[in-house]
């Protein structure tokens, strides 16, 4: 993709999970100290410096391949990163896995996924860029089955196995998905493209994982985008929160197609006919509304999900780009990091996924705050005392009464992101904004708010999500992006709202996670112990906290090369 000017490759999420893992202990933490470091994040992932991005996971313990830049903090020499850990919370950093020593990846071992091949034989799919800027496709192996951290990969001789054809272009050939196997045995995998002008997941199908050749038609393709990356194929069961393996087909699963385009992470779901490949969308097809529905709708790109059988779950990570500028990561010695990983379900209507931090983070908790059953009149706002707010985990039901006085729209056909920025925090309406101000300087000069609207349709009522950047900091040269979505639920019920606070990342989960946006924020004013966090409304008619709990996150850890 192109972004801010120059050329950016992300790789794509593939995450397998497998018994016998080896624990990761815990260990002092990494990192600089936060007074000097006010936007280094406390409990998500990142490397302690350079240039990160997408990640992967592997193997029994959790082990997490990402790409990364061992040189410097901006994009170039990537190269695979590898970590592991025993829970998702606390790292061990080891040596590189790939990095671009051979003529089919010198110029950057990209993107791609794991799959574990009939035998527990695990291998990487992964795009290699050539000596002539080609993206062509490889694989490697562990040198070592017995070694439950996989340190060591080896790269096929037989490298490149597959490489752009006549109606490919050479630089829209990228990221292959974990494979899955299909009914005859035969195993098939996607890889991200554009063809004749149409984003395209192209299939392949291969005997044993690695001799692979293309099917004659596409898994799926979209006449309204252009290039797509980091395609991610998955089973879901209806009305149940449990996981599948990527291969599981039946009666009672649907499938997920996503695809990254556009800086967003834009998915269909649909029915998959593993007899013939065929995959049919049920509902919208890709970008066919403003409602169309994205995994988050605001900074998360290159995401991967994989299936976790330890817990049966399926489990989705995305790359966090950073908002300020170049210079400004040079100065920091680092940029990017990963999302806090979610748990991943289809949610009780078939039509969207639910997305959770996964119950891991629980762990971190500490110094609980509760509020039930409080009024927030019209322009007020009530702190959340004894809490560590550049640091937190907040979880909030709102209730409301008298929707009747709801601010009317009139028509149901309308962007919630434009909307969000008419309508921002600072725009009084009848029912909201309300929500939270989060990373809040003492007079408010700073503040991110996460906030709701409701409105009344035609034929129901409208809730409104939005995260506000817009006066996330004083510093003139950061993203201060407004975005919006709406929420599919009942205003007459509760509005929920959780949010993740680390220093410079807010992840905010709107309707128990049927919403989700992440934002990247660099205040000045309230960073570290100046940081404040309230609840507020902007509105004019009362809103009620139902319940309100909020803690404290105690820092993850990151242990050094070994």
């Amino acid at each position: 993709m192109m972004w801010l000017g120059r050329w950016l490759w992300v790789v794509c999420v593939c995450l397998v999970s497998v018994a016998n893992g080896v624990r990761v202990d815990d260990a002092s933490e990494s990192g600089e100290d936060n007074e000097l470091q006010p936007y280094r994040t406390a409990f998500h992932f990142q490397p302690p410096k350079n240039w990160i991005n997408g990640p992967m996971y592997f193997n029994g313990v959790y082990h997490l391949f990402y790409q990364y830049n061992p040189y410097g903090p901006l994009w170039g020499n990537i190269t695979w990163g590898h970590s592991i850990s025993h829970d998702l919370i606390n790292w061990q950093l080891l040596e590189p896995t790939l990095e671009p020593n051979q003529p089919y990846d010198i110029n950057g071992c990209l993107s791609g996924s794991t799959t574990i091949l009939d035998g527990s034989k695990p291998i990487i799919l992964y795009t290699g860029q050539d000596v002539n800027n080609s993206q062509v496709q490889n694989i490697a192996f562990p040198t070592n089955l017995s070694d439950p951290l996989l340190k060591n990969w080896i790269k096929w001789s037989g490298n490149p196995f597959l490489t752009p054809t006549n109606d490919i272009k050479p630089a829209q050939f990228r990221d292959p998905s974990t494979a899955w196997k299909g009914v005859d045995g035969k195993w098939r995998m996607v890889i991200g493209s554009e063809i004749d002008g149409h984003g395209t997941a192209l299939l392949y199908r291969s005997p044993d994982g690695i001799n692979w050749t293309r099917a004659e038609k596409p898994l799926h393709f979209s006449s309204k985008t252009g290039m797509w990356e980091c395609p991610d194929f998955y089973p879901v069961g209806s009305g149940e929160k449990r996981g599948f393996d990527t291969s599981v087909q039946g009666n009672n699963t649907l499938h997920v197609l996503k695809a990254s385009y556009n800086n967003r992470e834009y998915y269909v779901i649909g029915n998959y006919d593993a007899k013939t490949d065929i995959f049919g969308v049920v509902g919208n097809d890709f970008m066919v509304s403003y409602t169309m529905s994205q995994y988050d709708y605001g900074r998360l790109y290159a995401s991967k999900s994989f299936y976790d059988n330890a817990k049966q779950r399926r489990v989705l990570w995305g790359w966090v780009n950073e908002g300020d500028s170049e210079s400004d990561s040079v100065k920091k010695g680092w940029s990017g990091l990963q999302s806090f990983p979610r748990s991943v379900w289809l949610s009780e209507t078939g039509k969207q996924l639910v997305q959770w931090p996964v119950d891991e983070i629980e762990k971190l908790r500490t110094n609980q705050v509760n509020i039930t059953k409080q009024e927030i009149k019209g322009g007020t706002v009530l702190e959340i005392p004894s809490i560590t707010a550049s640091q937190a985990d907040i979880e909030v039901s709102f209730s409301l009464s008298n929707l009747n006085e709801a601010e009317v729209i009139n028509s149901e056909i309308v962007d919630p992101q434009l909307l969000c920025v008419q309508k921002n925090a600072s725009v009084s309406g009848s029912f909201g904004p309300f929500g939270l101000l989060v990373l809040a300087s003492n007079n408010f000069t700073e503040r991110t708010a996460v906030f709701f609207r409701v409105f009344k349709g035609p034929n129901k009522f409208l809730v409104l999500m939005c995260s506000d950047q817009s006066r996330s900091s004083i510093a003139q040269e950061v993203d201060k992006s407004i975005y919006g979505a709406f929420l599919d639920l009942d205003p007459r019920n509760n509005i929920p709202l959780r949010s993740l606070i680390d220093h410079s990342i807010v992840e905010s989960f709107g309707g128990g996670g049927l919403i989700c946006m992440t934002a990247r924020v660099y205040p000045k004013l309230a960073t570290n112990g100046e940081a404040k966090l309230y609840v507020f409304n902007n509105g004019t008619q009362t809103v009620s906290i139902s319940n309100l709990n909020a803690w404290s996150m105690n820092m993850a850890k990151i242990l050094p090369l070994p």
